[in-house]
């Protein structure tokens, strides 16, 4: 370096930036697959599955039974309970409607689910139930990115994001973090919902198909041999850390790393996503069938995924916005995936990963107390919907939270989406006041600057 002359590798390996060097160290390193991140506490679960049922249920159908609500079927809700309440689409002072179908109790506990979820009845015992989820959001593109990112604005960092960003991959053939889609269309929050935001794009999600190549374009081109792309890759490889070394920048190591995982998941990814391999027994039990994209298939897959060391895989089902067709739908919807989400548990536990492995399953926000559509649809809802949790250091059994005569408000511990992250990652063994990022002069998390764990649902 002369005089004033200051080079931007000079900046970058001298100043203590960090970032670039980071980057580069974990995903250049031959042994950079491991741990990231150190943790504060013992962690419970190594793994997550998110089933997400974007669109967000009708928890009043499902999960939450009001005889009352039933009994005042076609009523108008008093007026002191919509103060300051604000609906998505409907005049909030319409009709009561009462729920659409009747609840059964089930397991030992003799919980009280829909009989729209028979199999989810069969692991009840299994579950942690909470009926006390609020969230801030009452429409779903922010209701999902505050769900998945810890907040209702584009370009933060997904939870799948900070978990692979703190825990590092268990796996080098296969991407640290999966997403599958199922249902009628994508989730309204977009690719926003699994993305890296401002950590490096490594981190996240990576979407497969459940039919043909798990990734588009995974395949070699006619005329391209394995020696061909091999050669190929390594002199881009070369290129790429003759830049990475100038720049410091860590999307340069995380275009070696794509190119790199790219090329070994074309040897197992083929192999890993044929369920045809699965006996008779588990196909039946989750509902599967091999060729058919469907969330029975990704529910399968997730489980073929964490046993492979993938760290956060998960399922979108968008197909639960039911402002009409409430009847109709809601058996659709139930019909596709009660089954499989219960086999996984199942599967999951037989086969001695559930301890070890949250599996999370849910949506964005509830539905209104108050009628839409004629008499078959329900509003948006964000001051009360229902979640459940299995396996991963999670209370089997456990019952969080109440809400009123109508399923209008939450009355009993109050669960905030910051607080059901604040728990999962303590669950991975996170402070989740301490996994940060730092970035535009300040230190990032998912948490933002709220949360706070959840106990009762800790076993």
């Amino acid at each position: 370096m002369k005089g004033s002359e200051i080079t931007r590798r000079w900046f970058f390996e001298q100043c203590g930036v960090g970032l670039g060097a980071a980057a580069l160290t974990q995903l250049m390193a031959e042994a950079g697959y491991a741990q990231t991140m150190p943790t504060q506490f013992a962690p419970k679960a190594k793994r997550v599955i998110f089933l997400f049922m974007a669109g967000a249920p009708s928890h009043l159908e499902l999960f939450d039974n009001k005889p009352q609500l039933t009994k005042f079927d076609g009523t108008f809700p008093p007026a002191e309970l919509l103060k300051g309440y604000r609906a998505a689409f409907i005049n909030p002072n319409s009709k009561l409607l009462g729920p659409k179908f009747q609840f059964k109790r089930y397991g030992q506990s003799g919980t009280e689910l829909s009989e729209l979820l028979p199999f989810t009845g069969e692991i009840a015992d299994d579950i942690a139930i909470v009926k006390s989820m609020v969230t801030d959001a009452f429409n779903h593109a922010p209701g999902q990115l505050l769900m998945n990112t810890g907040t209702m604005q584009f370009g933060r960092p997904s939870m799948g994001a900070w978990v692979l960003y703190g825990l590092g991959s268990e796996t080098k053939d296969l991407p640290g973090f999966v997403v599958f889609s199922s249902g009628s269309k994508g989730p309204s929050g977009g690719d926003s919902c699994w993305g890296s935001g401002f950590l490096p794009t490594y981190y996240q999600g990576v979407q497969f198909r459940s039919g043909g190549d798990p990734v588009l374009y995974l395949s070699n081109p006619p005329g391209v041999d394995t020696e061909l792309q091999r050669d190929s890759l390594d002199a881009i490889k070369q290129l790429n850390q003759m830049r990475a070394g100038v720049t410091g920048d860590p999307e340069v190591a995380t275009r070696i790393n794509s190119f790199e995982m790219a090329f070994r998941m074309q040897a197992v990814a083929p192999e890993l996503m044929d369920i045809g391999k699965e006996s008779k027994a588990t196909l039946e039990m989750y509902g599967a069938e091999p060729g058919k994209a469907s969330f029975a298939n990704n529910c399968l897959l997730a489980r073929r995924l964490v046993e492979k060391g993938v760290r956060f895989v998960q399922l979108y089902h968008e197909a639960w916005d039911q402002h009409s067709n409430l009847v109709k739908d809601l058996q659709k919807n139930c019909l596709a995936t009660d089954r499989a989400s219960a086999a996984l548990v199942k599967d999951l536990k037989q086969r001695g990963l559930l301890e070890d492995t949250l599996v999370i399953w849910g949506g964005e926000f509830g539905r209104t107390p108050m009628v839409q559509g004629g008499a078959d649809g329900r509003d948006h809802h964000p001051n009360a919907f229902t979640m459940w949790m299995a396996g991963g250091g999670i209370k089997p059994g456990a019952r969080i939270g109440e809400t009123d005569e109508l399923g209008f408000n939450v009355t009993k511990d109050k669960v905030h989406v910051h607080d059901l992250h604040a728990t999962m990652l303590k669950l991975l063994g996170f402070d989740h006041t301490r996994l940060t990022y730092k970035f535009q002069g300040r230190p990032f998390r998912l948490t933002d600057v709220q949360g706070t764990v959840v106990d009762s649902l800790l076993a």
